[in-house]
């Protein structure tokens, strides 16, 4: 594959993230704006999510077999079909369990397309250059980032939020039409072990790899945290600060701007800063952010969320290109699949958990109690870094596979 196909990539990749979080944003404010308890949000959110926590493992082994751009292509089609349905629903004004399985079917879809262009990648750009390139995929998911709570809450404070979801579709289709312009050919021919012995290799070569096993520990934590307080900040933002929605989908849209920030300078970071540094960096700053909100009066609320999510998009973001390109850049190419999916089960398939655990908080400790729940989980994925080799790193590898020990 040539550095050509790299626009279609980007494409496919940037309009299946912004499907995905465009939904996650208009489902919580519109169950909110519609009576919802805290515990059903989380419910919502978990559902929601579940897809990554789910379906993961399996696309893995099925991105390192079949052809990259048949699996993009049905995941758009997942994605524009899930959202449309989920769109029907919020039209007649239904946020139950219907509403939950609908966002199941069209995360599932973004869960196929992520891992199916980390497998890709790696043979589109050469190793020196993944920083950038994975840095380039991140910003066009941070500008929409920018642009979907805004539209998610520009549509519910009208009662349209079914037109969020809409746009979910249209981006599926649109994701569906960039594989299009990608080859056919699939992965080179490997034995095929049965499906779950595929899965524990590519889990295997993480839990034993230096490098990737930290970083699965910190991003367990970090979306435990991230999630939980996803499920609660809703009801928090509108309940104890007492914003409108159209303030909370403001602030919340700052989250867009750290990672437009964080996308724009992460290459040049990463190549002038110690890269051990720029991990320890990325869950550091969302402590600091969570706690900050927790600690904040009503009168500051605004500006203690909107700031929150700056550093929660900011460092994360810095974390994120970093990590994707050391973890392309030590994986063998046969084993980019699965890898990958177990890095994303870590990575997203926690949200479900962690939603579920924000959303019970908020319910029987009480919203002003809870927050402190992901102020620790944060910090706990900041522990997992600090306590591995991983600040001791001070450069990118260039095509350095390192094999982890046995036994």
């Amino acid at each position: 594959m040539s550095s050509s196909s790299f626009p279609a990539l980007l494409l496919a990749g940037t309009f299946a993230q912004f499907a995905d979080r465009l939904a996650l944003d208009t489902i919580t404010l519109a169950a909110t704006q519609g009576g919802a308890s805290p515990r059903l949000v989380g419910l919502l959110v978990a559902a929601q999510s579940a897809a990554w926590l789910l379906v993961s493992l399996p696309a893995g082994v099925f991105s390192d077999r079949l052809a990259p751009r048949d699996l993009i292509r049905f995941g758009g089609a997942l994605i524009a079909a899930g959202a449309a349905a989920g769109a029907a629903l919020l039209a007649v004004g239904h946020t139950g369990w219907l509403l939950a399985a609908t966002s199941f079917a069209a995360a599932a879809g973004a869960v196929v397309i992520a891992l199916s262009i980390f497998v890709l990648m790696p043979r589109t750009v050469a190793i020196t250059e993944l920083p950038r390139a994975n840095g380039r995929l991140e910003l066009g998911r941070a500008v929409f980032s920018l642009a979907a709570p805004l539209i998610a809450g520009w549509a519910v404070s009208r009662g349209q939020g079914w037109l969020g979801l809409s746009l979910c579709a249209v981006a599926g289709v649109l994701a569906l039409a960039a594989a299009s312009r990608l080859p056919g050919e699939r992965p080179p021919s490997q034995p095929r072990l049965p499906l779950h012995l595929a899965i524990v290799e590519g889990g295997r070569f993480v839990a034993r790899h230096p490098y990737l096993r930290p970083i699965a520990l910190c991003a367990i934590a970090w979306n435990l945290a991230f999630f939980a307080f996803t499920a609660m900040m809703a009801p928090y933002a509108a309940r104890i600060l007492q914003l409108a929605p159209e303030r909370i989908g403001l602030a919340t849209a700052v989250y867009g701007a750290g990672l437009i920030a964080g996308a724009l300078s992460g290459a040049t970071l990463i190549a002038r800063l110690p890269v051990g540094a720029v991990l320890v960096f990325g869950p550091a700053s969302s402590c600091l952010g969570a706690a900050l909100l927790a600690l904040a009066p009503p009168a500051f609320g605004w500006p203690a969320l909107a700031l929150a999510f700056f550093l929660f998009g900011f460092g994360p973001i810095l974390w994120f290109i970093a990590q994707t390109s050391l973890r392309q850049a030590v994986t063998p190419p046969h084993l980019l699949g699965r890898v990958s999916a177990t890095l994303t089960t870590a990575i997203y398939g926690m949200r479900p958990l962690g939603a579920l655990a924000g959303g019970l908080a908020a319910e029987y400790g009480g919203l002003e109690t809870a927050i402190a729940l992901p102020v620790l989980l944060f910090a706990l994925s900041t522990l997992a870094i600090l306590a591995s080799p991983m600040p001791r790193l001070k450069a990118m590898p260039e095509g350095e596979s390192i094999v982890p020990a046995r036994g």
